[in-house]
């Protein structure tokens, strides 16, 4: 199971790069998709991946008796998440923004965004 999500998160992560890369702007958000996708799941692999129960502490008992999740990885990627999508958005935007003044969909092709 380690080496199999090992190997994903490596294909996530090349794929991402390799999107990021390329000539195309559109590309280039899938590109920063894939690399918060990998991400998120390289800061689950860190963690451990394990199903166990709630961390809670039961009324009377001064500690958890058997063995719990760790909710901080969770909470990680959650924030991680919203931040993406955010950060998405934002890139959305900007790229709608200057195609609409340039016209240009290529990176490369692009020279100057003043007008």
């Amino acid at each position: 199971m380690n080496i199999l999500l090992a190997l994903l998160i490596g294909v996530l992560f090349g794929a991402a790069i390799y999107m990021i890369l390329r000539r195309s702007i559109i590309k280039l958000i899938i590109g920063l998709m894939l690399l918060s996708y990998a991400a998120n799941l390289l800061i689950f692999a860190v963690a451990g991946v394990q199903r166990a129960k709630v961390p809670l502490i039961p009324e009377g008992a001064s500690e958890v008796a058997q063995s719990v999740a760790d909710p901080l990885p969770q909470a990680l990627v959650l924030t991680a998440i919203v931040i993406g999508f955010g950060v998405m958005a934002f890139t959305i935007v900007l790229i709608q923004q200057l195609y609409q003044q340039s016209g240009i969909e290529d990176s490369d092709e692009l020279k100057t965004t003043d007008h």
